[in-house]
Parts: structure tokens; sequence; C-alpha cells
């Protein structure tokens, strides 16, 4: 995805610190445009469609992928609130499909920068 983007002409930084989050990351990120972009794994987030249970030790898994969630939304949501866009992809999705939404949401939100919209 971030090769189609970079080939696309996007400009973009990589693994940036969530702004107010000590030690979360932002996967790709458009600082301009206020767009922060995360790559979810299915394991790791929960995917409805991949995820899996770990049978060995399987309450310490359920409780630290449930943490991993939860974590997810408090990042969206304080991003949000901050003013930013964020957009969520599974790691099982088309590469050019998520990179022509990503560049799709860019352009929208830099059209509205331009217009005063957005700050």
């Amino acid at each position: 995805m971030r090769r189609l983007l970079h080939a696309a002409g996007m400009r973009y930084r990589v693994n940036v610190p969530v702004p107010g989050m000590p030690r979360r990351t932002i996967d790709v990120v458009f600082p301009k445009a206020k767009i922060a972009v995360f790559m979810d794994g299915c394991f790791w987030h929960g995917c409805p469609e991949h995820a899996t249970q770990p049978k060995s030790n399987a309450e310490w898994w359920r409780q630290k992928l449930d943490r991993n969630m939860a974590r997810d939304v408090e990042t969206t949501e304080h991003l949000t609130t901050a003013g930013w866009e964020v957009l969520r992809f599974w790691e099982h999705e088309v590469p050019e499909v998520v990179a022509r939404r990503v560049a799709a949401a860019v352009e929208r939100r830099r059209a509205q920068q331009v217009r005063g919209r957005i700050r």
C-alpha cells in the first residue's frame, strides 16, 4: 500500500507517535492533512473474518487481545477529537483498494483545508 501511494506521488511519514499518547504509533501519517492510517493485523486486532483464539494460555491471550482492541478504539477517539481523520484497514485488504481509499481521503481533506473547513 505504501509503495502504491509513493508511486502516485503522495508523501507521508511512517511510524509516527500518536500526539499525546506515549508508546502508540500511527502506521502511515499525512501530517498536514491530519490523516492517520492504521494497518491492523487480523490476529492482533480482532478481525471479524480471520481472528483466531489461541488454545494455550487462552485466558491470558483473550485479555491481551481485548486490550489491543480497546486501545484501538481509544486511539481512534483521541485522534478524532483532536481533528484527525482516522482510517483503519485489515492486513488482508487488497493494497490497491486501500491505497485508492487513502489517496481519496487525503485529497478530500486537502480540498477542505483549502476551502477553510479544516485547520
